[in-house]
């Protein structure tokens, strides 16, 4: 060994052959939090991702509906609020001359209460929005096969003629 050149290196090649993974099988950790990023800067944007299209104006529509009535209850509390000030203020010539002070006041609060849920529904479907692309994308990950199956099974008794009612969980090794 110290008769030969220490500074020559000899290459060896390897060959690395992919045993049958296609890219559909390839498992990509960062989908999850990558739908979950996209659906948090642009709601849908994560159902976009996931290629669950269906979903997209669902949760425009709940997001839309949550800020409609955010808008219409904060209409109806100024005007509520606006009439019961000008009742204190000794003026009766309003909208509501026919309703109390007392049936004021409490539909003020009733349009507050109901501007505040607008709010939170809102917000409960941009979380949701956001939740949905994170799980859709880790089901999307997950290999499905028809090896396990869980089925309903119905068999007749033949001594008294009832009905029998039970899973059945089917399990097949290859």
């Amino acid at each position: 060994m110290a008769q030969t050149d220490s500074l020559t290196v000899k290459k060896e090649g390897s060959l690395v052959v992919l045993d049958s993974i296609t890219p559909k099988d390839v498992y990509d950790p960062l989908a999850p939090s990558r739908a979950a990023f996209y659906s948090a800067v642009l709601p849908g944007l994560g159902q976009a991702y996931n290629k669950k299209y269906w979903k997209i104006p669902i949760i425009y529509a709940g997001m839309g509906a949550g800020v409609y009535f955010y808008i219409q209850n904060t209409e109806d509390y100024n005007r509520f609020r606006d009439a019961y000030k000008r009742r204190l203020a000794g003026f009766t010539d309003d909208e509501f001359e026919n309703v109390s002070d007392a049936r004021l006041r409490d539909a003020q609060k009733t349009a507050g209460r109901n501007r505040n849920v607008s709010i939170v529904v809102s917000v409960l479907f941009y979380m949701l929005n956001i939740v949905d692309a994170n799980v859709d994308a880790h089901l999307r990950q997950y290999n499905i096969s028809e090896d396990l199956t869980l089925q309903p099974n119905i068999q007749l008794n033949s001594i008294d003629a009832q009905p029998n009612y039970g899973l059945s969980l089917t399990f097949n090794l290859k």
